[in-house]
């Protein structure tokens, strides 16, 4: 099991690694035409991960009731499973795309958005409000997928996507000069991003349905894209409900800091901004086990092998703890060449580097709390991450960051200290 592990994790690695770099590459586009719109785009992206969480109701129990199905031989069932989940990224997948068509303004004015950045982050959110169904589908599909622990074929859907999508992300929006045509058009700016990014999601998921039915024998009909099947999707609340309900409150919880962030001006959202894309590199190690260590117990679970379940997850704490805190220590280590990469702000820079050092504290408490709950979900309980993590949510991460950031003037450093704390008290 120690091999196929492997096999599973280092793909999902190196795909987590091209969303990464995609979105530092977005917000270098965005910070190439300003500090506010580098904030606009930040601040978008966040809301768009908090709206984009109502999918997860659903999507938290995918890849564990399929896993836990197949490692039970269950076969027959793992594919009504797969089928009904698409009717469920149709629901919700749309419903969150009309409000975040319909209410981009006052969500965003919400999280305190300066008027500069609010101007650019509005129409940035419209525009991506389709990738939202586009999305849910594409991430239904890949669950299902690495269920099947066919992650190397995910991995090239991922890699054409990601592809097509900076191919055009860049002449979007800021227009293309070398071709003679296009000569005079300046580019759609910030919504430029979006269009690009809703091109590739429709390649994305034409390649994934190619997958479906080449790899896994499975061609969904039109009616399993809006008909709900309620026996399975039971059991994929079960798991999904409460694993949506602790990713939820995370994410409510940290849009609080990101408000007490806005009233700190748009220096501050810059300068989150572009920390944020360093720490999310220095985490893809933790989630990329932790996502591996989700489906590979719950084969094992669904065996019923669970002493080898409980070796695995001890081993996969180990191997993430120690790449992260080596990682976070580079990127401390690099910090104002790194952030250079966006700005040359000297206070950007400067705060910057000292929160990349802060990060070391935060990103090694991540990865154990991402491993572990990871296996907990895998076992079918998702109940216990949430009741355990709630209050520290809502108190430390959300309150801590308003009373050391704002009401005791800490500044981001305030918001980084409670950041960490959380992580550790909910480990």
């Amino acid at each position: 099991m120690k091999l196929r592990f492997g096999a599973v994790a280092a793909p999902l690695f190196v795909e987590l690694g091209l969303g990464m770099a995609v979105g530092m590459l977005g917000t270098r586009f965005a910070a190439h035409m300003s500090d506010a719109a580098g904030g606009a785009f930040a601040m978008t992206h966040h809301l768009f991960g908090l709206l984009f969480m109502v999918f997860r109701l659903v999507g938290a129990g995918i890849g564990v009731v399929v896993s836990q199905n197949l490692g039970a031989k269950q076969f027959a069932e793992a594919d009504r499973v797969a089928r009904a989940a698409l009717a469920a990224g149709t629901w919700m997948g749309g419903s969150m795309a009309v409000v975040a068509l319909l209410f981009a303004t006052p969500l965003l004015q919400l999280l305190n958005a300066p008027p500069d950045v609010l101007a650019l982050a509005v129409p940035l959110l419209q525009a991506l409000s389709l990738a939202l169904l586009l999305d849910a589908w594409n991430a239904c599909m890949a669950s299902v997928m690495r269920a099947h622990l066919r992650t190397q074929e995910t991995l090239w859907v991922m890699l054409v996507m990601h592809a097509v999508h900076i191919s055009l992300a860049w002449p979007l929006m800021h227009g293309a000069p070398w071709l003679e045509f296009l000569a005079d058009w300046p580019g759609l700016g910030l919504p430029g991003f979006a269009v690009a990014l809703v091109i590739s999601r429709m390649v994305g998921l034409g390649l994934q349905g190619l997958l479906w039915k080449w790899r896994l024998n499975l061609v969904p009909s039109w009616s399993d894209f809006w008909r709900v099947r309620w026996t399975p999707m039971k059991h994929i609340l079960h798991i999904g409900l409460p694993g949506a309900a602790e990713n939820l409150s995370w994410e409510l919880a940290f849009m609080v800091s990101v408000a007490a962030v806005g009233i700190m001006g748009t220096h501050a959202l810059a300068t989150q901004a572009y920390v944020l894309q360093f720490n999310m590199w220095i985490l893809i190690s933790g989630a990329a086990i932790g996502m591996a260590v989700e489906m590979v117990v719950g084969h094992l679970v669904g065996a019923r092998h669970l002493r080898d379940a409980h070796v695995l997850v001890k081993r996969a704490q180990t191997i993430g703890f120690a790449v992260t805190t080596v990682v976070a220590v580079m990127m401390a280590w690099q910090g104002p060449r790194l952030l250079g990469w966006f700005t040359s702000d000297p206070l950007i820079l400067e705060e910057g580097r000292r929160l990349l050092w802060w990060s070391i504290l935060l990103e090694t408490g991540r990865t154990f709390n991402l491993i572990v709950i990871s296996a907990l979900r895998a076992t079918g309980d998702s109940r216990y991450p949430f009741y355990a993590g709630v209050g520290s949510m809502a108190m430390v991460l959300a309150g801590g960051s308003w009373l050391l950031g704002v009401h005791w003037g800490w500044g981001l450093t305030g918001v980084w200290i409670a950041y960490a704390a959380d992580e550790w008290i909910r480990g």
